[in-house]
């Protein structure tokens, strides 16, 4: 059985998103309407963002939800785009 913590885990690629696109923490959380802060935490896995933020983030980004976050950890994208070689 799968503990309620573990099933609750929310995974993000939003550090990776703002890196690739050189975004600060500051320059997103003030396109979504949050404090910086509130972005290390997403970031971080601390906070499970709102449906709302969720939304908004990945807008900002451009990408679909699911491309964003993620009940499970995301794989590398190397592996993704080379097949882990």
């Amino acid at each position: 059985m799968v503990s309620k913590d573990r099933r609750s885990e929310l995974h993000n690629r939003i550090a990776v998103l703002r890196a690739e696109r050189g975004v600060s923490r500051a320059e997103l959380a003030a396109a979504v309407g949050v404090n910086p802060q509130t972005v290390g935490f997403l970031e971080r896995g601390d906070y499970g963002p709102s449906l709302d933020l969720a939304l908004r983030i990945s807008e900002f980004f451009g990408l679909p939800v699911e491309a964003v976050f993620s009940r499970r950890p995301f794989e590398p994208m190397s592996q993704q785009l080379y097949g882990g070689i």
